[in-house]
């Protein structure tokens, strides 16, 4: 027998280990010269079931553009920034507003408990870093978000959506068009990206279910536990499992790669070193939930536009080269992702407020995008707009969304052949949001395929 050992692997530390907890803070550190507004609750999950608060960021950007907030149960409070050129300079000054430092969490409390594994893999995700970190980790997942590894998907994700439009067909006229297309679609794509194994795609599915409303059994186990009993006892052996099977997929795809994003992902390596479990945990969890929420959305939320402007669906309808538009201007109106948070590392001042170092900055995306000095009567949703790609739906600077590109291939085939097949589809009125504050969560969203009161064709396909 030899007596000789395998060297260890060595590992790159942990990269958010310099993570910022919240201290608790009411107050900030430097003179407020704006209001505080209170008529919403920003930081708190109850207020976010009606969708973004329009007439409440109006309120914002007019009289209170860096506004405080107190937190909430023990959490720091946090400046808002409402108006499209602010958001636009915390973006794109990432050497004073980390990503890193305090997460995109809006709070981080200590003593996680058995979440703490969650907590850790989303600080070590790409979203949360900086600097030459974030730059290196990113550069080596691009290939699989370049306009040509777009193309190759394209063929397999027009297949999916035709398979889903033959479902709903069947199930229709009145279908949730949510729950049966909105969430199917970019689980599919992403799946298919990763390189997840069919067999696996349901588990999945539920995973993200379950993540999706971690962070309300999180800060409100009581609700929770009214709203969903079994949540609470599911959700500890959920993430068990969760963990488990990355662990698996990573070592499988170390010993056996693959042409897939999971072996990218498990075979990063940083000066030499190869990622720690946080890292490799953090990166495949967020390709999907990312990926998921901006899709399902948008694409859950446009069918509400194409109900409530009836003129922009004709319009549409008329000439198909406008579809790009559609799926902009929906990004614009919808504004999936609602907000990101920054974390100042150093003092500084936003119109005129100055911000101390340490403390939290949220970007309302929904505000942003809304702003009449950026989009000219910014309620209405208007194809014709000269700016329809300003929006800001997929973050700006060095952050911006990688996966954009994959985002807007779905969104705009998905377009053309529902209004091909459905060209009269419309929301009915009823929907479901979830209590969720940092996506805009359309659960459930019902639509006749039809139009109002349609009926089935008496000649439809049912193959």
């Amino acid at each position: 027998m030899s007596n000789s050992t395998v060297a260890p692997t060595k590992h790159y530390p942990p990269v958010s280990d310099d993570i910022l907890y919240d201290n608790g803070a009411l107050d900030p550190i430097h003179p407020e010269i704006y209001p505080r507004l209170t008529e919403f609750r920003l930081g708190s999950t109850n207020s976010w079931t009606q969708g973004h608060p329009y007439d409440f960021y109006k309120r914002m950007r007019e009289e209170a553009p860096v506004m405080w907030s107190p937190g909430l149960n023990k959490t720091s409070g946090f400046w808002s920034v409402s108006r499209y050129d602010d958001v636009k300079y915390v973006e794109q000054n990432p050497q004073i507003f980390s990503s890193q430092r305090g997460s995109m969490n809006m709070a981080v409390m200590p003593n996680r408990g058995k979440a703490e594994r969650l907590m850790n893999a989303a600080f070590n995700s790409l979203i949360n870093l900086d600097g030459d970190v974030h730059r290196e980790l990113r550069a080596q997942q691009m290939p699989f978000f370049l306009p040509q590894y777009v193309e190759q998907l394209k063929e397999r994700v027009g297949q999916k959506i035709d398979q889903l439009l033959d479902d709903i067909e069947k199930k229709g006229p009145v279908v949730d068009f949510a729950k049966m297309f909105s969430t199917q679609l970019p689980l599919f794509t992403l799946c298919e990206m990763l390189g997840v194994d069919e067999e696996d795609r349901p588990q999945i599915a539920k995973w993200m279910h379950y993540l999706e409303l971690a962070p309300q059994f999180l800060t409100h186990p009581f609700r929770m536990f009214l709203a969903e009993p079994m949540f609470v006892f599911r959700f500890e052996k959920m993430l068990a499992d969760m963990f488990d099977y990355g662990e698996r997929v990573m070592a499988d795809r170390i010993a056996n790669p693959r042409q897939d994003l999971l072996t990218t992902i498990a075979n990063a390596s940083l000066d030499g070193k190869s990622m720690s479990q946080s890292y490799l945990d953090g990166s495949w969890l967020l390709i999907i939930f990312a990926g998921n929420d901006t899709t399902r959305n948008s694409l859950s939320g446009t069918i509400r536009l194409l109900t409530q402007f009836e003129d922009q669906r004709q319009l549409v309808l008329s000439d198909r080269s406008l579809i790009d538009r559609m799926s902009n201007e929906s990004l614009r109106m919808t504004s999936p992702v609602m907000h990101m948070r920054r974390t100042a590392i150093e003092d500084t001042e936003i119109a005129g407020q100055r911000i101390a170092k340490d403390e939290k900055v949220i970007m309302w995306y929904g505000s942003a995008n809304r702003d009449p000095s950026v989009f000219p009567n910014p309620d209405t949703f208007d194809l014709s707009r000269d700016n329809v790609e300003k929006h800001m739906a997929f973050g700006l600077g060095v952050h911006r969304c990688l996966g954009n590109r994959i985002a807007h291939m779905q969104l705009s085939m998905a377009y053309e052949r529902i209004l091909d097949r459905f060209p009269n589809i419309v929301w009915t009125g009823k929907q479901k949001i979830e209590p969720i504050i940092l996506v805009h969560a359309i659960s459930s969203l019902t639509a006749n395929l039809y139009g109002h009161g349609g009926k089935r064709p008496t000649k439809v396909a049912m193959s």
